[in-house]
């Protein structure tokens, strides 16, 4: 059961990054985006040698009991030190990370050379190393400082992260930031355990279920929501572009299919995307079936009648629309009738100014809106508002 646990959170996090590092090739200049591949890679290879079978197959190949535990504890020393590092570019601070790196390698070194020195039998320990050893003093020594450093960056990054996440209002990147922190709190409360169940060993009253049981739970927990946290910024604004595709391609389709000249040829020849991988370029590609929606708005106005805005509006406001829901349905029933005039050669003179309805709304929240006018654009509240206009047109026409 562990294994399968464990392997397939690893797997996931490798997958993080390599998305990571894809963009990291891409932007050789980002040296933060770097430090969090490589942090992410630290937690990526702690979810791989936490499964007991790559635990004892990687001491098996050595031919060194535990010294999985060494590789996996320096995988959480790479994540801490790059939390050390980043606090101290995020901060300004006059202390240079060659400096910390340098500190932090030193102490791992004194800890490694403990772990050697105090490693007392070659029985394998994959889940209660803590306290089959509590009694050894080189792996307490290893222990000691494996659990003040990795506490150490947890704790900056945390508050760091908190701070930083309190000033972006709302984004995908403030969201991760939060998740991230979150993950470091969590963390610290794993370090804690560990702590505790140590004093309690040497005090000779051991507690196994809270540093075999609840610390490797709570660092699990932990080290997901870090990884959730490094992958939210990059994650997030896609997944919203791929649900806003999902909403406008209706209306986009519709709209484009009687407006052709504005669809544009984006890759092989076709409006449409032909790609090998349907979630590339996610952002640009809501971006453009948007500003597409758009230019037949604009192209329609003038075989929309003036009136027809205004007859939305009543009809939207005796069904009990709420401003942004009556904002959309306007510009739903204003756009068909427009291609349905445009479609019968009608030109009513004189034609609406526009059948934009101004929200106030920037860039996102735009996106937000035209997905909401597609949602109702086939709603029979707009075929009423149709009806009505079709009425009236037939009796000037008389």
């Amino acid at each position: 059961m562990f294994d399968v646990v464990y392997l397939s959170f690893g797997a996931a996090a490798w997958a993080i990054v390599a998305y990571k590092a894809r963009a990291w090739f891409r932007d050789r200049q980002n040296a933060d985006l770097g430090l969090t591949c490589v942090m992410t890679a630290g937690v990526a290879n702690v979810f791989l040698l936490s499964a007991p079978s790559v635990y004892r197959w990687f001491d098996r190949l050595v031919g060194v009991a535990n010294l999985a535990m060494v590789l996996l504890y320096s995988s959480v020393m790479v994540f801490a030190t790059g939390a050390l590092v980043l606090m101290l570019r995020w901060t300004g601070s006059a202390v240079r990370p060659r400096t910390v790196v340098a500190a932090v390698g030193a102490a791992w070194s004194v800890a490694v050379v403990g772990f050697a020195l105090g490693r007392p039998d070659a029985v394998e320990h994959p889940r209660d190393f803590s306290t089959a050893y509590a009694d050894a003093p080189g792996v307490v020594i290893f222990l000691a400082l494996y659990l003040a450093i990795f506490g150490a960056g947890l704790a900056g990054l945390g508050v760091l992260c908190r701070r930083y996440a309190s000033t972006l209002r709302g984004s995908w990147l403030a969201r991760g930031l939060r998740v991230l922190a979150t993950g470091c709190w969590l963390g610290l409360a794993y370090c804690a355990c560990k702590v505790i169940g140590l004093l309690f060993s040497w005090a000779g009253r051991g507690l196994p279920w809270l540093s075999n049981g609840v610390a490797p739970l709570t660092a699990s927990v932990a080290a997901l929501l870090v990884l959730a946290g490094f992958a939210i910024p990059a994650l997030g604004p896609r997944a919203s572009a791929w649900r806003r595709l999902r909403r406008l391609d209706p209306l986009w389709r519709e709209v484009t299919a009687q407006a052709p000249e504005v669809a544009m040829a984006t890759y092989l020849g076709s409006p449409r995307w032909t790609g090998w991988w349907p979630f590339a370029d996610l952002e640009w590609r809501a971006n453009r079936q948007m500003a597409e929606i758009r230019d037949v708005q604009r192209g329609v106005r003038r075989h929309v009648e003036p009136e027809a805005l205004e007859i939305a509006r009543v009809k939207g406001r005796a069904a009990g629309l709420g401003d942004w829901q009556l904002v959309a349905f306007m510009e739903a029933a204003a756009l068909r009738r427009g291609l349905l005039n445009q479609a019968a050669g009608r030109v009513p003179v004189p034609g609406a100014d526009s059948v934009v309805v101004e929200t106030g709304a920037g860039p996102g929240q735009e996106h937000e809106h035209l997905a909401r006018v597609a949602d109702v654009y086939h709603r029979p509240l707009v075929d009423e508002v149709l009806e009505e206009l079709g009425e009236r047109s037939a009796a000037q026409r008389q």
